[in-house]
């Protein structure tokens, strides 16, 4: 490891320590501000104006400004409640007390089925409000789990961020070339595999998302079509306060091709045009920064 990768890391657990002792709240107001007042002066943030210009032709440029500012905003909350984690998860489904986290009782029920059906499942979610809470999720309630993660490239901010994330996450898959592998293991174990697929994926199908064709991750789907297992989507969503709303769809019913398996690129493109959905409902609460279009 060279000298500059271990000062990075040095750098970063204390930020990590100080922004611990700040609390969830006070950490992620502090990260908000600094990512409203810093975010539109990077590169990133011409990115996300036209990525928003195109997804949302019809409205004026001040409203493409407002998505902009309130996505800024959520990724500087999302980045310092990452050290609060822990914290941030209090739902309780015995209590008549409401904390951070909301879960509405069908989708509560939704998730003991599939907790106590014996069955593997898949899972996709979104870069949406802070997306680490339905693996948190899973793992506080007993559902056996994986989850597709990327790796940072600094090893020893890698190992800091897999120790935070092992404890409240379950098993933890690296997206590198043996994840197709160790998500085919998790599910013949019957695990419940969860990842985020609004990414861009050069190597994959063009399908349709928020208004143009890009290149989408195929993986979800052609692992459905490998165990022909359900099919999930989950989600945060951001409130006032501090506080979350967890969501979970029923099994989605993915097109099939005439010999009756799973058609990959087919449901590729209806897995994209759900979470296109879950974008236009809270557009501020996306990472319109990156590149998903080229």
């Amino acid at each position: 490891m060279s000298t500059t990768d271990r000062a990075v890391a040095a750098l970063v657990r204390v930020l990590f320590r100080l922004v611990r002792l700040l609390g969830p709240d006070r950490a992620g107001a502090l990260g908000a501000a600094l990512a409203r007042r810093f975010g539109p002066l990077v590169k990133a943030h011409r990115i996300a104006l036209e990525n928003i210009r195109q997804a949302f032709p019809d409205l004026p440029a001040a409203e493409h400004g407002r998505i902009a500012a309130a996505a800024w905003d959520n990724l500087g909350r999302t980045a310092a409640e990452y050290v609060h984690l822990d914290r941030l998860w209090d739902f309780d489904p015995e209590s008549a007390t409401v904390g951070r986290i909301e879960i509405a009782p069908e989708v509560t029920a939704r998730f003991e089925a599939l907790r106590q059906d014996g069955k593997p499942a898949l899972f996709f979610a979104a870069h949406l409000a802070n997306w680490e809470l339905p693996a948190i999720a899973a793992a506080r309630h007993g559902l056996p789990s994986a989850v597709l993660y990327r790796t940072p490239n600094n090893a020893a901010v890698a190992r800091d961020i897999i120790g935070l994330r092992e404890r409240l996450m379950g098993r933890l898959i690296p997206a590198n070339v043996a994840a197709p592998v160790r998500m085919m293991e998790a599910l013949d174990q019957g695990l419940h595999v969860g990842m985020l697929i609004d990414q861009r994926f050069s190597r994959g199908p063009q399908v349709p998302f928020l208004g143009r064709l890009t290149p989408s991750n195929p993986l979800l789907a052609r692992m459905a079509r490998r165990f022909d297992c359900p099919v999930h989507g989950a989600r945060a969503i951001r409130l006032a306060g501090g506080r979350f709303r967890l969501e979970l769809t029923e099994a989605i019913h993915l097109p099939r091709n005439p010999q009756g398996g799973i058609d990959v690129e087919a449901a590729t493109a209806e897995l994209n045009r759900i979470v296109e959905g879950w974008v236009r409902e809270y557009p501020g609460q996306w990472l319109w920064m990156h590149r998903r279009w080229r």
